[in-house]
C-alpha cells in the first residue's frame, strides 16, 4: 500500500524509519505483481479517454468505472484495435461515455456492438464554442485572416467540386489573404500618419503593439519567411528543377534520378507533390478563358469592427464565442453590453447566439425530441460554422441523443487523468506502462491480506 500511494523511493524511506528496511525495487515489484493478479472488476458503465505519454506524439487510454468511481484499466496505446479488444474481454459493459474521438467510437462498435455510447456533454459544448469562434474569426479583422466570399468557403460546394476547382479555390484564398495583408498594412500606415500612437493603432486594429511597430518600419508588407530547405526537401533543388522543367524534362522519375545524384535524400512522393503543383500551374495558364472567368474579385477591408463600448478595444473572436455561449442571466453588466454590441454589429452572431441558447436548453431540459429540429435549423442557417456542427452531430446522432437522455459524462475520467498526470510527473516521467497501471488501479485491501 505504501508503494501504491507514495512510490518506491518514498516508501523505502518510510519503511526504514519504521524499522523494516526494504528496497524500493522490492516494493515496486510486489506492487506490480499484485496488479497483475488483481481480479478484474465487473463494470457496467465506463468512461474512456486518452492521456499523453508525450504530448502530440504518443498517447495511452484510461478506462474508468463511472458507478464505482475507480480506474478499471490503463492501456498503453490509443488504437481502435486495442479499444475493440478491451471491450470484447469485458462483455458486461452496457454504457460507455466518450469524447468526440471517432477512434473510440469505432472501437466500441467493433468490440461491443450492444454497448450504448454517450457523447460527453462538455465536448459537445466546446465544439459549438470553437465553431462560433472560427466563424467570428472570419468576420472580425482582429485575427488578420482574409475575408472571402461565401461561395468560396461553402463546404458543400467544396465537397462536390472537382480537383481543379478545389485548387482554383485555394489559389483564390491565397490571393485574397495577400490582399487582406496589404489592406491592413495600408490602414496601419494611414492611422500613423494621423498622429496616433502604436498602442492606439493596436487597439483599433486588434493587432499586437510589436506587430504595429514592425510594420511601420517597412514600405510594403514583409514577405513571410520560409525555412531554409534541407536535402530531404525538393525545394532545396528548386532552381535546378525549374531549369530542367523549362527544358522539357517533365517526367518525375527522370528528375528524381538527376537530383538524387546531386545530393537529394528525400522520397519520390515528396518530389511529386512539388511537380504536381507545377503541372496544375501550367494547365491553368493554358486555359486563359477559364482563368479570366474565375479571376478573384478585388478584396476590400471591412471598415466595420466590433469594439468594446467600455474600453474601445476590438472584441476578439475568443471573447465573442465565450459570450455567445453564456445565458443572459449569468452575464455581468459589462458582458451584457458587449453581447448587445455584437448582436447589433453582426447578424450572424445574433443567429449563432439563438442557436447556442437553444442547444443548452435541450440538454438542460433533457428533451431529445428537440434535437432534430435544432440540427435542421443549424443546417439551414446559412452560417458555415453552424452547418459544420450540424453535420458532425448527424454523424454521431445516437451518442448525442444518449448524452441528452443519460446523466453520465466524462467528468470522472478527466479527474482520473489529472491524477495519472500527477503520478507520472512525480516519477519524473520514467514510469513504464506496467508501473503506471499498478499505481492507478485501486488496491483491494481485503483481497490483498487474504492472499
Amino acid at each position: 500500500m505504501l508503494g501504491h500511494g507514495a512510490g518506491g523511493r518514498a516508501a523505502e524511506r518510510l519503511m526504514n524509519r519504521l524499522g523494516m528496511p526494504v528496497s524500493d525495487d522490492t516494493i515496486l515489484r510486489h506492487l506490480k505483481r499484485h496488479a497483475v493478479r488483481n481480479r478484474p472488476v465487473s463494470s457496467r458503465i465506463v468512461g474512456i479517454d486518452d492521456w499523453s505519454w508525450r504530448r502530440s506524439w504518443r498517447y495511452g487510454t484510461i478506462i474508468v468505472d463511472l458507478e464505482g468511481r475507480e480506474v478499471v484499466d490503463v492501456l498503453e496505446d490509443r488504437t481502435m484495435k486495442g479499444t475493440a479488444d478491451w471491450f470484447r474481454r469485458h462483455s458486461d459493459v452496457a454504457i460507455v461515455s466518450r469524447d468526440r474521438c471517432g477512434l473510440y467510437a469505432q472501437g466500441a462498435r467493433e468490440g461491443a456492438p450492444q454497448v450504448r455510447q454517450v457523447a460527453d456533454r462538455f465536448h459537445l459544448m466546446q465544439n459549438l464554442r470553437l465553431a462560433i469562434e472560427e466563424q467570428m474569426s472570419g468576420v472580425d479583422r482582429s485575427t488578420g485572416r482574409a475575408l472571402l466570399p461565401d461561395a468560396v468557403d461553402d463546404e458543400d460546394c467544396y465537397e462536390t467540386a472537382t480537383h481543379e476547382e478545389r485548387w482554383t479555390a485555394a489559389r483564390h484564398r491565397r490571393h485574397a489573404h495577400r490582399q487582406s495583408r496589404q489592406a491592413v498594412f495600408d490602414m496601419v500606415h494611414a492611422l500613423r500618419k494621423q498622429g496616433l500612437s502604436f498602442s492606439e493603432i493596436a487597439r483599433r486594429t486588434g493587432y499586437g503593439r510589436r506587430s504595429i511597430a514592425k510594420w511601420l518600419t517597412y514600405d510594403e508588407p514583409p514577405d513571410r519567411r520560409r525555412a531554409t530547405p534541407k536535402p530531404t526537401s525538393p525545394r532545396c533543388f528548386e532552381v535546378y528543377l525549374a531549369v530542367r522543367w523549362k527544358d522539357g524534362i517533365l517526367r518525375g522519375r527522370d528528375l528524381f534520378d538527376e537530383i538524387k545524384q546531386r545530393g537529394y535524400i528525400g522520397s519520390f512522393s515528396n518530389l511529386e507533390r512539388l511537380l504536381a503543383s507545377w503541372r496544375r500551374t501550367d494547365k491553368a495558364s493554358n486555359s486563359v478563358a477559364r482563368s479570366s472567368a474565375s479571376a478573384p474579385a478585388p478584396f476590400k477591408l471591412s471598415a466595420a469592427r466590433t469594439l468594446d463600448p467600455a474600453t474601445g478595444h476590438v472584441i476578439s473572436p475568443v471573447v465573442a464565442a465565450a459570450l455567445c455561449m453564456k445565458p443572459r442571466g449569468i452575464l455581468t453588466p459589462d458582458q451584457a453590453r458587449k453581447v448587445d454590441v455584437l448582436k447589433q454589429a453582426s447578424p450572424d452572431f445574433a443567429a449563432m447566439r439563438r442557436l447556442a441558447m437553444r442547444f443548452r436548453a435541450i440538454f438542460r431540459s433533457r428533451d431529445v425530441s428537440k434535437l432534430e429540429g435544432w440540427v435542421d435549423d443549424a443546417q439551414d442557417s446559412g452560417i458555415l460554422g453552424m452547418r459544420r456542427v450540424a453535420r458532425a452531430l448527424r454523424r454521431d446522432v445516437d451518442a448525442v441523443r444518449n448524452a441528452i437522455e443519460f446523466p453520465w459524462s466524462n467528468g470522472q475520467t478527466e479527474g482520473q487523468i489529472n491524477r495519472l498526470k500527477t503520478l507520472k510527473r512525480a516519477m519524473y516521467g520514467r514510469a513504464g506502462a506496467e508501473l503506471l497501471r499498478a499505481r492507478m488501479l485501486p488496491i483491494h485491501v481485503l483481497d490483498h491480506h487474504t492472499n
